[in-house]
Parts: C-alpha cells; sequence; structure tokens
C-alpha cells in the first residue's frame, strides 16, 4: 500500500500550477484532497476530473491572506474526511520589480501571500496535528530563497522567511510532525502572469520558455516527501531545470 493512499492532503494554490498537479498525483495515489484558492471555478473543475478518475476531493474558495479562509479549509478536511494528515502551503505571487519603483504595495501583498498565508496554515493546522499526534507540513518556497537575483529581493525575502520559519517549525515539532520545505526552480506556470514590471515579466517568460520544468516534477516531490513511513522527515529538496544556473 503506498504512503499516500488514504491520507487527508489539503492544498492551498490548487487551482493550477503546482498545486493542481500536485493534487492531480496524490489523488491518483490515493489521497483525499481537499484543494482551496481564489479562483472557485478551476476548483470546481478540479474537483470533478479527479472524481470522474476514482478519486475524492473537496474544495472551498480560500484567500490564504484571510486567516478564517485558511481555517475553513482545515475545517473542511475534517469535517468531510475525518482529519487532516497534509497541509500543502504552495499559494505564492512572485510580484517582482526594480526596489527603485517603491511598489510598496505589491511588497505587501508578497509578504502576505507568501508569509503571512503560511502562517495562517500553521496556526490552524498544528494544534489539529497536535490532537492527532501526527501530521505533515509541504511548505512551497523557491530557490529564490537560495541564490538571490536583482528584482526579486523581496520576494525572495518572503521565502527565504518561509525556509527559516519552516526550519525553527521542525525543530520544534517533536517526533511526531514532519516539516518538509521544497524548493523550485524555473516552473512552466503562470507565475509570471502577474508580475507589473513589463521588463521583469519579459525576462521571467524568456528564461520559463527556454529552461522551465512542469509542474509535475514539483508534484513528484512533493509525493516522495509525503509517502515516507511514519518517522521518516524529508526536510528539504530542490528541483530546478538542470540548465537552470
Amino acid at each position: 500500500m503506498s504512503g499516500i493512499e488514504g491520507k487527508v492532503v489539503a492544498i492551498t494554490g490548487a487551482s493550477g500550477g503546482i498545486g493542481e498537479a500536485s493534487a492531480l498525483l496524490l489523488a491518483e495515489r490515493g489521497a483525499k484532497v481537499v484543494l482551496g484558492a481564489r479562483r472557485p471555478e478551476r476548483l470546481a473543475d478540479l474537483a470533478l476530473r479527479i472524481g470522474r478518475s476514482g478519486g475524492e476531493a473537496a474544495w472551498i474558495r480560500t484567500d490564504v491572506t484571510r486567516r478564517e479562509d485558511v481555517a475553513a479549509l482545515v475545517a473542511l478536511a475534517r469535517e468531510r474526511f475525518g482529519r487532516l494528515d497534509v497541509l500543502v502551503g504552495n499559494a505564492g505571487v512572485g510580484l517582482i520589480s526594480p526596489l527603485d519603483e517603491l511598489r510598496v504595495e505589491d511588497w505587501e501583498r508578497m509578504i502576505d501571500v507568501n508569509l503571512k498565508g503560511v502562517l495562517y496554515g500553521i496556526a490552524e493546522a498544528l494544534p489539529v496535528f497536535r490532537e492527532q499526534g501526527s501530521g505533515h507540513f509541504v511548505n512551497i518556497v523557491s530557490t529564490a530563497g537560495l541564490r538571490i537575483s536583482p528584482l526579486m529581493s523581496v520576494y525572495a525575502g518572503t521565502k527565504t522567511a518561509v525556509r527559516t520559519v519552516s526550519e525553527g517549525l521542525r525543530q520544534e515539532a517533536g517526533d511526531s510532525l514532519r516539516v518538509t520545505v521544497v524548493s523550485p526552480g524555473f516552473v512552466h506556470t503562470d507565475f509570471a502572469d502577474g508580475i507589473p514590471d513589463a521588463g521583469a515579466r519579459a525576462q521571467i517568460l524568456d528564461t520559463r520558455d527556454r529552461v522551465a520544468i512542469p509542474p509535475q516534477a514539483v508534484a513528484r516531490a512533493v509525493a516522495f516527501a509525503v509517502e515516507q513511513p511514519d518517522g521518516i522527515d524529508v526536510g528539504d529538496i530542490v528541483v530546478r531545470p538542470t540548465a537552470q544556473d
């Protein structure tokens, strides 16, 4: 039996990209997935596709900048499936631009989604995991937090912060909880669509189209961490194109 089969996995940012690919793969391997994102029509379609393939899925509109939304996602997992085994903190935005442009609202948005969204997930899921005596946080970070590049200062800062919080959580977790950080490099998603700076957007799109890996590659890394037997904690996985610097 797969180490994934029967587990209840909640995923933020599940309406596309890495979140969608992870939901499909985990459901295929027997997980019961609980989908959260801001685009309900895409969540409904994804849940329908999973159901038609024989899987089990529930969904709820989730804006991770609202703690009550994250609480509702965790509550849905427990109401529908009786427990929560894994929380995949995948929701994120990359509103990259030169610091000289002083896009303070974009900086705040990245902090709210990328960092505070993960913290809200911890706040809601950690008491559940403690009560159950088991649980697994999988936080999607970025290679931007490992190698700082121009235009990505604030984005990289939020991802580095999540890495730091995750490591602190791992050390505090004890022997019954698991914490994994997955750091993708360039992935072929719609990440660049929200970049406000035209020059930065063109640069990211050019690199993506030349070297990016499919989101399914990152989903396999998530599945690898989730499927490990109890007592084995996969702490840090980096998944990037071989052509990436």
